[in-house]
């Protein structure tokens, strides 16, 4: 065939695809008119109190709180790039099946005088979502690594009866929940296949809460906005999350002095207070081991300055080597959002997060290859090509549960793929929301003092990989 003849037909199979998708994206919207989209627990959540779920595969959603909404719908355009996409409100109601577990679905908001939102993210009125049970075949692939587990928290498999192994479950929960850091073994279901994380502890902990709170309310209530955003993981087949609570002071202007103390002396027993930083959260992938680490944000609460720069390089470590190719980007992105919020006169982003996400599956592949024989060399060229082939598979992806455009990523190279974004913006305040009684003034000072010495720990990692080589 020619050339011509080629990309002819190359050309009529796009079409083809683009047809099919679209005729899936809109049954898949007609579905979502008339029946719902039943929510599922989102795994990659490795921070934070509230409930967030998948809507689709490239769309999470949490509760609505006027603060965060309002942040969204009026945020300064030159900040959209380092945030998630927002992509709407939808109504969320639930129902309880046979088993006593609680389901969510998801509906096209419609008009109705009834107050759905979440008044404070910290009260009980949060959703809730099917109850995920943990199996013998899931727990018996954590390994846990925490000064507080001991041997006798661990249940006991002998009981047959029903009703036992129900409260066997809810032990296997809470020391798995009581785990500070802890191991999760990847396992494939058959040959070459590429691992998924099916369960996270952090998520799992979050879920059980609030679907215990949500029972106890639902006979007052059965309705909640949610805010559709982004899924900033959906890229990522092993996706490597950290979660960095931002700043020197994390309560609102709006916190009551018990909590307003409470989380002073949580900055103060922490990063937070000595370099506006601190560990909230992280899962990454350690190719050597096949396993997820996770470290939740209590044992970031105790991390010193010594140890915070250890955990973030675990977090670029390939179990191999440091990943070198994931923090140049990551440098100019954080450079690139200080320099624009530098520029946001009188916004203070107080109790906020930075998610890091990169792609851990890339470190599983040379892993591999360097277990075969080939060279570093071979490994970085090979690495090339296996990315540039997942970037055309991003672009043959299906849209999710509804078409929404894709944003920007960290890296306009083919070579990496690592973003970084703003996250959780419950107590964000500025001039220019008019209810709110305090009106800061000038850069939120506290916010760019973490930035500046992320940038500059990371310097020095980027620094000593540069000295390794």
């Amino acid at each position: 065939m020619s050339p011509a003849g080629e990309a002819q037909a190359r050309e009529a199979i796009e079409a083809e695809k683009k047809k099919k998708q679209q005729h899936q994206q809109q049954l898949q919207a007609q579905s979502y008119m008339e029946k719902g989209v039943m929510l599922e627990p989102f795994v990659h959540q490795v921070g934070g109190h509230s409930c967030v779920l998948r809507f689709g595969d490239q769309t999470i959603c949490k509760p609505l709180i006027p603060r965060e909404h309002q942040f969204y719908k009026s945020l300064p355009a030159a900040m959209r790039r380092f945030t998630p996409q927002y992509r709407g409100v939808v109504s969320v109601s639930f129902e309880e099946d046979h088993e006593g577990n609680l389901c969510l679905f998801a509906y096209p908001l419609r008009s109705d005088p009834t107050d759905l939102e979440n008044k404070d993210p910290s009260t009980d009125n949060e959703p809730k979502t099917k109850i995920v049970k943990l199996s013998k075949k899931m727990t018996s692939s954590l390994i846990v690594d925490s000064e507080n587990y001991k041997d006798d928290h661990r249940p006991s498999c002998k009981d047959k009866e029903k009703s036992v192994h129900k409260l066997q479950e809810e032990v296997e929960l809470d020391w798995l929940q009581q785990a500070e850091v802890l191991h999760y073994r990847l396992e494939c279901t058959h040959t070459n296949a590429t691992p998924q994380l099916k369960h996270n502890p952090w998520s799992l902990k979050c879920h059980q809460q609030h679907l215990q709170r949500m029972k106890e309310n639902a006979k007052h209530r059965n309705q909640y906005k949610f805010i559709l955003l982004e899924n900033l993981t959906w890229r990522h087949t092993v996706p490597c999350v950290l979660d960095l609570k931002m700043g020197t002071r994390q309560h609102g202007d709006d916190a009551s002095e018990e909590k307003k103390a409470m989380q002073i002396r949580k900055c103060q027993q922490s990063t937070s207070a000595s370099i506006g930083v601190r560990l909230c959260g992280m899962q990454v992938y350690q190719p050597d081991t096949g396993q997820l680490m996770f470290m939740n944000k209590y044992h970031g609460r105790k991390l010193t300055l010594s140890s915070f720069k250890e955990a973030l390089f675990q977090f670029f470590y390939s179990g191999r080597r440091l990943r070198h190719e994931l923090l140049s980007p990551v440098l100019r992105r954080l450079c690139d959002m200080k320099t624009t919020i530098e520029d946001c006169e009188s916004y203070r982003f107080f109790s906020s997060s930075l998610l890091i996400i990169y792609d851990g599956a890339h470190g599983m592949q040379m892993h591999r290859r360097a277990e075969d024989g080939l060279s570093e060399k071979e490994e970085d060229n090979d690495e090339e090509v296996h990315v540039q082939n997942e970037v055309e598979e991003y672009e043959e992806a299906e849209a999710g549960a509804l078409s929404f455009a894709s944003t920007e990523t960290s890296s306009t190279s083919h070579n990496v793929d690592v973003d970084v974004r703003m996250i959780d913006f419950a107590h964000t305040t500025c001039k220019h929301y008019g209810e709110d009684s305090v009106v800061h003034e000038g850069q939120d000072s506290g916010y760019i003092f973490g930035l500046q010495n992320l940038i500059t720990i990371i310097s020095e990692l980027e620094d000593h990989s540069t000295n390794q080589d």
